[in-house]
């Protein structure tokens, strides 16, 4: 088991809803997100792999996996910290997303930083 001090990444996500790009009518809504990956652990890290679990308003699930995060694998000093925009659309005008960035440090410890559920909504879904 990792030594929790030593392997840590805080992710702090901050979705918006993207009015332009999204038709309602047609059931599509656009949320851009920008997320800030922190190294607070002791030791340098590698973001290599993503894994998102996206829910939309009628509990449809889609689970996306990948290489990296926007075409990287920022490699993270302690105290050093990423941050990247992308995007995601859905079928409803509120959703939540989730997920784990899995992560290498130098020692060659494989760890996982969580991604906190953060929910996207269009402006008039939620009262």
């Amino acid at each position: 088991m990792p030594d929790t001090n030593k392997y840590r990444i805080e992710v702090q996500p901050m979705p918006q809803f993207i009015p332009e790009q999204s038709d309602p009518e047609n059931d599509r809504y656009i949320f851009a997100y920008t997320i800030t990956i922190k190294n607070i652990g002791e030791v340098p890290a590698q973001l290599v792999s993503r894994h998102w679990i996206i829910t939309d308003g009628n509990n449809e699930v889609q689970e996306v996996r990948g290489l990296g995060v926007v075409g990287k694998q920022p490699l993270l000093q302690p105290g050093e910290s990423f941050q990247y925009t992308s995007g995601s659309s859905l079928t409803t005008a509120i959703g939540t997303m989730k997920g784990t960035y899995q992560m290498v440090a130098e020692d060659g410890t494989h760890f996982e930083a969580e991604i906190p559920e953060f929910v996207l909504a269009s402006p008039r879904a939620l009262h």
